[in-house]
């Protein structure tokens, strides 16, 4: 009976059906001419924010930090690094945001920490079998000299997932875990320090306005006891659900107890990075005592397919119903690149994601969206020289990373830096391209990729036929998706190749021209 009440007072919550605004603050906007993104900078443009209709934001992680992974290698989780402007510049946000009516909710990254951190220099420094050690995972290496890492686990970027360090005397010593990079070593959440010490970030944030966090590698934290060698070493880079270090049932104790500090702070949210494949290991992580919600990644998985599209949505929505949880969709973010170059770039790519956009929308649930999303922003192909990414090097120049889904926003001009920054070398250079692009020029113009989604936001949030929590499949042409809200808003995706009839009903949107009364190909539409 309990859980039936939570589920309920979920369901009535603000952020069951949120739209969130993702923020890759280095690269919405530049208040201070350095070049990277700021707070002061997406303070000042929260009315564009407001004006496009979203409900929440998420911002990328903007505490202390040495930046050697842009941010999620935290040297102290309780201040706003002076990059980003300070504690000041956050406070003033959060309350400008509250007046504006925008949640504000913020990333915190439970897994690792930055080598920076006081913790790890005063594990370094206090030696082997200390209690300072205790807080992460060192071990001694393999081999007669202990020259060799003490198990076969590679870092998700690239490499050897162990670093050894030099220790006071001078010689080699003992090796730390790092699943990342070796600027972010892993902490020991057996050591009752670390959650002590979470719980102190948890309610410093909540303490200050915040409404709720996005917890990094939410199935991650828990290790396997005795870290024993994978035995499948060509799986361990791929982040399956076989993965001996990612997703461990102690996992969800650590959730239980997170959940317990947030129920503290009503109408707060948690939702969490949770790369699970299998709907019932997927489900446990948004049972009723654990997350608010779970980030499920198949849409930003998917070819723009008629079968895969919907067997992807419904996978998703057969996932959270097995916990009666709320879903999430979401297309893009900064670690799986932007649809329009997915969908195969350009006017098609372009169409095809506008077409998905209305397809998530659509949806019972949670949608985030990416900065730029709105604009259409492909990623960009950057030279060698400019990528920033650790996978471009810790893969010895082989996989290029992610930088280019994380290029600035272009606000207005003609030119670099397009108003993003005052300072034409932005920390990622910008195509000029983009000069077609510019939210100047897009909310000019009505017939613009984000006056589109202002439309739909509008729309989404004005009519009643988008409630009920479930959908009903209508029949369809093999290249078409239809779907029908239990509120009666029906959605038809053609992904096909020839113009399809449009369900009966009365036409509420489409993300392109209609043909003829009928849906041409990479489009979507709304009908009531």
């Amino acid at each position: 009976m309990a859980a039936e009440v939570d589920r309920e007072n979920q369901a009535q919550s603000w952020w069951s059906d949120a739209v969130f605004y993702q923020v890759y603050p280095r690269s919405f906007a530049d208040s201070d001419g350095d070049g990277v993104g700021d707070l002061d900078g997406l303070t000042a443009r929260l009315e564009y924010l407001q004006q496009l209709g979203v409900d929440g934001i998420w911002i990328n992680p903007v505490t202390v930090s040495p930046m050697a992974d842009h941010g999620y290698d935290v040297a102290n989780p309780r201040d706003i690094d002076p990059l980003f402007g300070g504690m000041a510049a956050f406070e003033r946000l959060v309350a400008a945001a509250h007046q504006r009516g925008i949640k504000v909710t913020m990333d915190v990254v439970p897994n690792h920490t930055s080598s920076q951190h006081p913790w790890f220099q005063a594990a370094l420094a206090a030696g082997p079998g200390t209690d300072a050690r205790d807080r992460y995972f060192f071990r001694d290496g393999r081999g007669p000299d202990g020259s060799l890492p003490p198990n076969n686990w590679e870092s998700v970027f690239g490499g050897p997932a162990w670093t050894r360090v030099t220790e006071r005397d001078g010689n080699p010593g003992q090796w730390y875990l790092h699943l990342f990079d070796a600027e972010q070593p892993d902490l020991n959440w057996d050591n009752p320090e670390v959650f002590d010490d979470f719980e102190k970030t948890l309610r410093f944030w909540l303490e200050r306005g915040v409404d709720g966090f996005r917890i990094d590698v939410a199935h991650g934290m828990a290790k396997p006891a005795g870290l024993p060698d994978a035995a499948d070493e060509a799986k361990i880079l791929r982040h399956t659900d076989d993965d001996p270090r990612f997703n461990r049932p102690q996992v969800h104790a650590i959730h239980r107890d997170i959940r317990a500090v947030i129920d503290d702070y009503p109408g707060a949210v948690t939702v969490g990075e949770v790369w699970v494949q299998d709907n019932t290991r997927w489900a446990e992580y948004v049972r009723p005592d654990e997350l608010h919600l779970g980030f499920n990644f198949r849409l930003t998985r998917t070819e723009f397919d008629a079968t895969d599209i919907h067997d992807a949505v419904q996978n998703s929505l057969a996932a959270a119903a097995i916990e009666n949880a709320t879903p999430t969709w979401t297309l893009a973010n900064h670690d799986v690149g932007r649809e329009v170059t997915r969908y195969g770039g350009g006017v098609t790519g372009l169409r095809r994601a506008r077409a998905m956009a209305l397809v998530m929308l659509a949806l019972p649930g949670a949608v985030f969206l990416y900065n730029g999303q709105e604009l259409g922003l492909p990623d960009v192909d950057l030279p060698d020289e400019a990528l920033q990414d650790p996978t471009w090097k810790r893969s010895g120049h082989t996989e290029r990373g992610r930088d280019g889904c994380r290029v600035p926003l272009p606000w207005s001009g003609d030119a670099p830096p397009f108003g993003f920054s005052t300072c034409a070398d932005t920390w990622l250079p910008m195509p000029r391209e983009w000069a077609a692009l510019t939210v100047e020029k897009q909310r000019a113009d009505p017939d613009s990729t984000w006056s589109f989604f202002r439309r739909a936001l509008q729309l989404r949030k004005e009519h009643a036929q988008f409630d009920g929590n479930q959908i009903d499949w209508l029949p369809a042409p093999g290249d078409a998706v239809v779907f029908r809200r239990r509120g009666g808003l029906v959605c038809a995706l053609n992904a096909g190749r020839r113009p399809t009839t449009l369900p009966a009903g009365e036409l509420l949107m489409a993300s392109g021209s209609l043909v003829d009364g009928q849906l041409p190909p990479d489009t979507a539409a709304w009908l009531v």
